[in-house]
């Protein structure tokens, strides 16, 4: 009994410990919110193809560059792979700041860091989801995920407000040189941590003539498992269509806001954080929800009601009154997604077994990184061709739709319902 509870108290330390260095990395990152786009409009001069185009590249590409690493993070301690895609994002994200102030900054350069950071992206977050089952008791599952969304949309509601003061008072790649910061302090939250990580899956062994064809199914095997699940494979085409819908609309809502809008740098930045509030809200809501209602039901439930916004950014009108307009659509989009996000998370973890538990969540990142491009491109595209506004409704028809595509079949629970304590994660 006394080393169980030695054990328990050591998780909840570590647990603290790596929700502390999250919250650095995250608080970071919604400092830079859109930095690259941002730069590439301001600094450079970039046209909206070039925005969609700088946007696109870096996730497929970032997508390609992790296909190697899929199986390979695997079989592999995450710590370690968690320090080291940490590490690289600090270096390549430093690199702009350092670039601008040489006078060397390159459309070329902004392309390879996005690329950097989509892969590092990818890499950490298979290894941390793995990482964090490993970690947290099954029944703790959708308490600690909504502990990690509601950090998410705390820095997002300050960060983006930050990072437009610091643009406006210091420079355009500031807030870059902040994100690169907050990684490497990330990077050294997680070398804390003190509770033994349980050992990897171990690879399967194969003829020595067969390695190639080996390699080559170990990073199949998360397609083929979300794709024969029956709760995961709708939900996976769900989430293709509703985030390729939402990132489509990323590169056009920058230029939307910058140039028909006039927006400043600081109503820029406030338009991308104070919504996040709704995320926030959204986020604390999902344990009481799922207690009411239960997991599939909160599920489906903000599956849908996160649908319907984004056909309302067209209407969005100029001056103080389009700021608002703007913020209260993507706060009741964020509200529900704030539910949904980490509903789906405790979802996912639950239907996957551990020995497949990183390869699913890279397949899952790759297949959205290499998805999502296509829809940005489109966007680029249909905005040369018919302007901005037109291919915002699109977009906004695109997500209404992926509401057809949730697991409408689903009945069993989709995850364990938390318990009352809260001595909990």
């Amino acid at each position: 009994m006394i080393t169980a509870a030695v054990q328990l108290n050591s998780v909840r330390r570590d647990f603290a410990r790596l929700w502390r260095a999250y919250a650095v990395s995250a608080a970071g990152t919604a400092v830079s919110s859109g930095a690259l786009a941002l730069v590439a409009v301001m600094a450079l001069h970039a046209t909206a193809f070039q925005v969609s185009l700088l946007a696109a590249l870096s996730a497929v590409a970032g997508a390609a560059l992790t296909l190697p690493l899929g199986s390979r993070v695997e079989f592999r301690r995450k710590r370690p792979v968690m320090v080291a895609a940490d590490l690289v994002r600090c270096v390549a994200l430093g690199s702009v700041p350092v670039a601008a102030a040489l006078g060397v900054l390159s459309f070329a350069q902004l392309c390879v860091v996005g690329v950097v950071q989509a892969a590092g992206v990818i890499v950490f977050s298979a290894a941390s989801t793995a990482h964090l089952k490993g970690l947290v008791a099954a029944e703790d599952r959708v308490r600690a995920a909504a502990r990690f969304e509601t950090t998410d949309w705390v820095s997002q509601s300050a960060g983006p407000p930050v990072g437009g003061l610091l643009i406006g008072t210091v420079g355009t790649t500031v807030t870059l040189a902040v994100d690169a910061v907050s990684f490497l302090l990330s990077a050294l939250g997680v070398r804390r941590l003190r509770t033994p990580e349980p050992p990897p899956p171990v690879r399967p062994e194969s003829p020595a003539g067969a390695e190639a064809a080996t390699r080559r199914g170990s990073l199949a095997e998360g397609w083929r498992y979300l794709l024969g699940h029956r709760g995961l494979r709708p939900l996976f085409f769900n989430s293709m269509l509703f985030g390729g819908a939402v990132m489509m609309t990323s590169p056009l809502m920058t230029v939307l806001m910058l140039r028909e809008l006039h927006f400043t740098p600081w109503q820029y930045g406030l338009a991308l954080g104070l919504p996040c509030l709704g995320g926030i809200v959204g986020s604390r809501l999902t344990v009481p929800l799922t207690r009411r209602l239960g997991a599939e039901r909160v599920l489906l439930l903000f599956g849908v009601l996160r649908t319907p916004w984004l056909l309302l950014l067209p209407l969005v009108p100029s001056g103080l009154t389009g700021l608002a307009v703007l913020v209260a659509i993507d706060t009741g989009l964020l509200c529900a997604a704030g539910v949904f996000n980490p509903s789906f998370v405790a979802y996912r973890m639950a239907a996957t077994p551990d020995h497949v538990m990183a390869r699913v969540v890279t397949a899952w990142s790759v297949s959205s990184r290499a998805v999502q491009p296509v829809f940005m491109l489109a966007g680029g595209l249909l905005a040369e061709w018919t302007g901005v506004r037109a291919a915002l409704a699109v977009a906004g028809v695109l997500c209404l739709a992926s509401a057809v595509l949730l697991p409408w079949g689903l009945r069993a629970a989709a995850a364990p319902v938390p318990a009352r304590q809260e001595s909990r994660p």
